[in-house]
């Protein structure tokens, strides 16, 4: 009988041991890089965000969402006709969490021209430092 619970315990810890194998040694996603045209990478500079603040608000059904507000101008040559960042989130560790990508610019925004933005997130994981977001520039289209 006792040697049946040894065979048990051994089996318990050898599959432990090997869960925690594979957890340390498991591959790790890629990181993604930013794919800019050439025309959007040079213009990136030209699109300025000012005034960017960041809310907690609670939805109608009762669920925290983030708000990051500001303004984005363009101040170069040409109309941008839409625009996205990467809103990329960090834990305690500077480990990024959650990267998403979210429209900035909708509708065309004219040289010398800047509007209000909001980009809300309601599935931020819980482990996030509740520090602002690093915001990327991610896509540029002209008209």
């Amino acid at each position: 009988m006792t040697s049946r619970i040894a065979i048990y315990v051994l089996a318990i810890a050898a599959a432990l041991a090997a869960g925690l194998l594979w957890f340390v040694n498991r591959p790790k996603p890629p990181e993604t890089t930013i794919q800019l045209s050439a025309d959007a990478k040079a213009y990136a500079r030209n699109l300025q965000l000012s005034g960017v603040t960041m809310k907690a608000t609670e939805s109608y059904v009762g669920q925290t969402v983030t708000e990051i507000e500001g303004k984005i101008a363009n101040t170069g040559q040409r109309t941008v006709r839409h625009a996205e960042v990467y809103c990329i989130f960090y834990n305690a560790y500077n480990e990024v969490i959650l990267r998403e990508r979210v429209p900035i610019v909708v509708a065309q925004l004219k040289p010398g021209e800047s509007r209000a933005f909001r980009l809300p997130f309601d599935d931020i994981p819980g482990s996030w430092n509740n520090q602002m977001p690093q915001l990327v520039i991610a896509r540029i289209e002209f008209s």
